[in-house]
């Protein structure tokens, strides 16, 4: 099944497939590169790789508003629990089934609190979705254990990469990283949002399809990708 995959700004993506709509990470409002506002947004289920404000972004106002629940690592997922709303809150490792299909929690090397001072461990996402498996790697360094996690089962058929620098990897190190995970696409992300982490996605792209690691699809805020 196709799952359409729509680039918002910085590393907040919409995953469509079958009926169902996914949301990670969804700082909008804030977000001067962002294409949508929140209240432009009708998600099932919202994902969260940490609690930094530029990924917790509008999830309890979205959260709220559709009635959507929250999928985030434990201790974040508490604190958005006593917001009033409904959460899963597996930890590393940790894999939660949906009727779509599922999400697991892998290892992300980051640091994460969120505003509210609640102290947690940033993750990367395996999403399943319309018989696909995404990697969302989050906010992360690059680091070597990428491979083993994706390794797990099938090939991943797209990967959603940060390649900003600064607080994460640069377009450098995510040339690696394409490497490691194998990914049959790759879309960069958490990139040019702010000055500190503006990147050349173009040579980004030519890197990794010059190495012939993964085929890159360079995406503008609001931009879509059918992945088939």
């Amino acid at each position: 099944m196709a799952v359409d995959v729509t680039w918002l700004g910085q590393s907040a993506f919409l995953l469509e497939a079958g009926g169902t709509t996914v949301l990670t990470d969804p700082f909008l409002s804030e977000n001067p590169k962002a294409s949508v506002g929140p209240d432009d947004v009708e998600p099932d289920v919202i994902l969260l790789t940490h609690g930094h404000g530029d990924h917790l972004g509008d999830t309890v106002a979205i959260a709220k508003r559709t009635g959507a629940p929250v999928l985030a690592i434990v201790e974040l997922a508490a604190e958005i629990k006593g917001e009033g709303v409904e959460v899963f809150d597996p930890n590393l490792g940790g894999t939660v089934g949906f009727d779509w299909g599922w999400v697991k929690l892998v290892p992300a090397w980051h640091t994460a609190v969120s505003p509210n001072g609640t102290p947690h461990v940033a993750a990367g996402l395996l999403i399943h979705i319309g018989d696909r498996l995404i990697y969302h790697l989050g906010d992360t360094a690059l680091f070597s254990d990428m491979q083993l996690i994706a390794r797990r089962g099938n090939r991943v058929d797209l990967a959603l990469v940060p390649i900003g620098g600064h607080y994460t990897m640069d377009r450098f190190d995510a040339v690696t990283a394409t490497e490691f995970i194998n990914a049959a696409q790759t879309i960069p992300c958490h990139y040019d949002t702010f000055p500190v982490i503006e990147a050349d996605a173009a040579a980004f792209k030519q890197d990794v399809q010059n190495a012939g690691f993964s085929e890159v699809i360079v995406l503008e805020p609001g931009g879509k990708h059918r992945l088939r």
